[in-house]
């Protein structure tokens, strides 16, 4: 989360009473309810889509917003929404829910100066995850972890000070004090403090078994009565990446970590210790400095998705970065023909950029680009890579002024190819070694395969 936007928000949700989820009945009928509501789709293998953007229209309609546009999405070939955290926050009807305050109120209690959140009422969260799930899409929660906001002053032990770490939810769930965060009677801090919130302490038993160990947790209640089918954790520099291991290993699903770093080695450490995928902050800078830059060499740099493809979440712009690449489509363009999963931003996808051509380089991806990835060629204003699988493709992407061709080697012999972009007339076929000229527009791409 950036830490310019400190505005913000939180994830998870419930309303029922303790007693209520100690009773085993309860229990059972959770259980069941995950049975009926779980996705079972491979997350992953296609194209994520981040529903949501900073400061999203406030009044409780963005669920409903989401909701009529599942069918388009689906049938273009997203295959998981990322949604906003989606429990009440400190600044309740106002909140983007990074700064959260009770993990149980999903639009059930007035409190926090709303009965709904920002993004809407339960009833239309729960009526969103449905047809999420009846259109074969896989639901993201948003998970914010790291800290909380909204408790009261509370005289604190630990700091010889009044601090804000006494929370009392309306749902009567997840109570907390000034022993659950940092500094505490077990240590004075762990990997970051954000925004001077209160800072959880994640090595507290009382704190692991709300946050996901026990049947009544917020990661259980997710999974099991909502149905969300994965996870995005937000910030996840602030605590160690056992946490999330840890998480998973309890409620499994699909999950990628927030760390925002360009250094790829960091990145990896990461994700083998969390046992989770990581956005690709190294994947991302280097396409600003290749597109921003005017210079396509960033793109044969050290990312991610080179090391680890099944580990990297790829992406051109989020709610935090929402910088407008000069080449932005051509960004595209590239994560969407490469290894790595990648994720769409929600205003480029609707609102900044050609939709009908972000549909088509969707198709390609989940038709076309399979197997590893060779480097062709790449200079200043070209790149052209290779995607070994079958069918496989040759992406080249111009980022110049004029029309460029260029010979390279494929991997189909006598075969007849076209440019599945449109953006070239040529329909050659490879000679007999498997060698082809292929060509692409000024300021744009071709993406080749077998016709």
């Amino acid at each position: 989360m950036n830490k310019f936007l400190l505005i913000g928000l939180l994830v998870v949700y419930v309303s029922c009473s303790t007693n209520a989820f100690e009773n085993s009945s309860v229990k059972e009928k959770n259980q069941s309810q995950a049975t009926d509501l779980s996705l079972t789709i491979n997350t992953g293998s296609k194209v994520m889509m981040q529903a949501f953007y900073w400061d999203v229209p406030a009044g409780g309609t963005w669920w409903n917003t989401i909701s009529t546009k599942l069918e388009y999405w689906s049938n273009a070939g997203i295959d998981a929404i990322w949604l906003p955290p989606i429990s009440k926050a400190q600044n309740g009807p106002f909140s983007m829910s990074y700064d959260p305050f009770d993990y149980f109120d999903f639009g059930d209690y007035d409190q926090m100066g709303s009965t709904e959140t920002r993004f809407g009422a339960r009833q239309e969260l729960e009526s969103l995850i449905k047809n999420a799930h009846n259109h074969n899409v896989a639901v993201i929660a948003d998970i914010v972890i790291n800290h909380n906001s909204g408790g009261d002053l509370e005289s604190n032990i630990y700091t010889g000070t009044d601090t804000y770490t006494d929370f009392n939810p309306a749902s009567g769930l997840f109570q907390r004090s000034s022993t659950d965060f940092h500094p505490n009677d077990n240590h004075s801090n762990d990997s970051g403090v954000f925004g001077g919130y209160p800072d959880l302490c994640h090595d507290k038993s009382y704190v692991q078994d709300w946050l996901w160990k026990q049947p009544y947790s917020v990661a259980k209640y997710y999974k099991n009565t909502l149905g969300v089918d994965g996870w995005r954790f937000d910030y996840v520099k602030g605590y160690k990446p056992w946490v999330v291991n840890a998480w998973i290993d309890e409620v499994s699903g699909f999950a990628v970590g927030e760390y925002w770093d360009a250094n790829v080695n960091l990145l990896e450490n990461w994700t083998h210790k969390a046992q989770a995928s990581a956005f690709d902050f190294a994947c991302y800078y280097k396409m600003k400095d290749a597109f921003d830059g005017n210079d396509l060499t960033y793109l044969q740099d050290d990312m991610l998705w080179k090391r680890n493809p099944m580990r990297a979440v790829t992406f051109v712009s989020n709610h935090d970065t929402n910088e407008i690449l000069a080449g932005k489509i051509l960004a595209y363009a590239y994560i969407l023909t490469h290894e790595g999963y990648p994720c769409i931003f929600y205003q480029d996808y609707e609102e900044w950029l050609d939709k009908d051509k972000l549909n088509n380089l969707i198709w390609i991806h989940n038709k076309k680009a399979s197997g590893t990835t060779d480097i062709l060629h790449v200079d200043q204003d070209e790149y052209i890579a290779r995607r070994n699988g079958s069918p496989g493709l040759i992406v080249y992407l111009n980022n110049s002024n004029n029309w460029k061709e260029r010979w390279v080697q494929t991997n189909w012999n006598g075969t007849l190819i076209k440019d599945y972009t449109g953006n070239s007339n040529w329909e050659p076929y490879t000679q007999p070694n498997g060698w082809i000229k292929v060509q692409a527009p000024p300021n744009s791409y071709s993406i080749w395969s077998p016709k």
